[in-house]
């Protein structure tokens, strides 16, 4: 089929690129003449492994184009997506503005008729509001059908998540346009949920919603777990072995971030205030994540007894989650902002992230090695799970610091190994027993 993209962020692109391997021919649009220049010579604007090869791959086939001409893009799609973004408002509420527009500019520019499909993560009703805008607005009297198809990728597993999902969900009002995007699809060989369009929206936010539900609760346990001198590892173990309970997302750490789970709780809470109706278990997730970063920089600055003025730290990990650049809501940098303003030394290392636009030259020292960012610091910072901080030499490591005071904010490292080693370990919801004297 002949589709075209709106939006070439993080779902857009992922989605015009997987569409084209398997067989169709897509055109992605981005009003961003840079960045439609640069996916145009086969780079990738986002890091993501695996997109880059295939992106090149479909534009050698002559599967995958880009373009900041909507009228080109649409000339002879039969299917639109919309999947621009829904950034969170001052209010909390998801602002639609991108959406908005996406509609208007598929009802000036359509020629014939279309499916239109909204990917993009929207509040309940929105597949509606865009049906609407583009019958007020069409040009040409052609015939245009809605469909919510909701996205579910986990950013740095996205093209393994694509072709190996659990689910694709489509919501349609009516049977014919449903049908038309379950044969688009049907080369993944996924299960498929057939819904209405408002049960497709809600499905998206109740699902993002529970899992950041989970993840909370685990980090909430966690934190007990240290007063209890107990340990969240093997309580995260023994509780997912129940198979109503599962052991995904069950990982006690500094909470979640990205562009997902922070900004679809909150626009979800919203949601159920506007309508009167209590969310209060979403409510007490979002404060709990909001807190856990704050817990864990609280931990680092009792360690030396409340004053870190002039002490020099070693942050390892930028990005919210390993295999990605995204740096939305990514806990480094809340921890980065608190240390600096206690008047601490912060030296960083991320293997991909390499520059913060926001701090001034001098600030923050940008490392090219963890043992540049380890050297003659007074303590390390674990914050983001990268393969090469898991699998490096710790012994070897042992020799850079002023000394070995490890903070492991993923509690990904073998404790019981690095203390061995010489290291004192502070993780997150571990046993008292386990922890080294204090520094003095």
């Amino acid at each position: 089929m002949n589709v075209a993209v709106i939006g070439t962020g993080y779902v857009g692109l992922v989605t015009g690129v997987v569409l084209s391997e398997i067989g169709h021919t897509v055109t992605c649009i981005d009003i961003d003449e840079k960045k439609v220049e640069i996916m145009q010579k086969g780079k990738s604007p986002i890091y993501e492994p695996g997109l880059e090869d295939l992106l090149v791959k479909n534009i050698s086939k002559n599967r995958l184009a880009f373009t900041t001409n909507h009228k080109k893009a649409f000339e002879k799609s039969e299917i639109i997506f919309i999947a621009v973004g829904t950034p969170q408002s001052e209010s909390g509420a998801a602002d639609l503005k991108y959406i908005k527009q996406a509609a208007k500019d598929i009802a000036q520019y359509i020629t014939n008729d279309t499916v239109v499909v909204v990917k993009s993560t929207v509040p309940v009703g929105t597949n509606d509001l865009v049906e609407n805008i583009i019958k007020q607005e069409l040009k040409l009297d052609v015939k245009v059908e809605v469909v919510s198809n909701p996205e579910f990728l986990r950013e740095g597993h996205a093209i393994h998540d694509t072709f190996h999902g659990d689910r694709i969900v489509i919501g349609s009002d009516k049977e014919k346009p449903g049908d038309k995007i379950e044969a688009l699809f049907t080369p993944l060989k996924l299960p498929i949920v057939r819904t209405n369009r408002r049960s497709a929206e809600m499905i998206k936010y109740a699902a993002n919603a529970f899992l950041a539900v989970k993840i909370s609760y685990i980090n909430q346990i966690a934190n007990l777990c240290e007063k209890l001198d107990a340990d969240v590892n093997a309580v995260a173990e023994g509780i997912g072995m129940d198979s109503r309970i599962g052991r995904a997302f069950l990982n006690a750490g500094l909470g979640y971030g990205g562009s997902c789970f922070p900004k679809d709780t909150e626009a979800l809470a919203f949601l159920a205030k506007e309508y009167n109706t209590s969310l209060n278990i979403v409510d007490a997730a979002i404060q709990a994540n909001s807190n856990q970063s704050e817990i864990f920089t609280q931990k680092i600055i009792d360690r030396f007894k409340g004053n870190v003025q002039g002490k020099s730290f070693a942050i390892l990990g930028l990005a919210f989650k390993p295999n990605t650049d995204d740096l939305r809501e990514a806990p480094a940098l809340k921890i980065i902002e608190k240390l600096l303003s206690l008047g601490a030394k912060v030296k960083v290392y991320d293997p991909i992230v390499q520059h913060l636009n926001e701090y001034q030259a001098g600030v923050l020292e940008h490392c090219q090695s963890i043992q540049e960012c380890m050297d003659n610091v007074d303590a390390t910072l674990l914050v983001t799970e990268w393969d090469e901080f898991i699998e490096n030499d710790w012994k070897e490591l042992r020799k850079y610091p002023n000394q070995p005071l490890l903070f492991d904010g993923r509690n990904i490292l073998p404790t019981d190994k690095l203390v061995k080693l010489g290291w004192q370990v502070e993780g997150i919801g571990q046993a008292q027993k386990r922890k080294s004297v204090e520094v003095i």
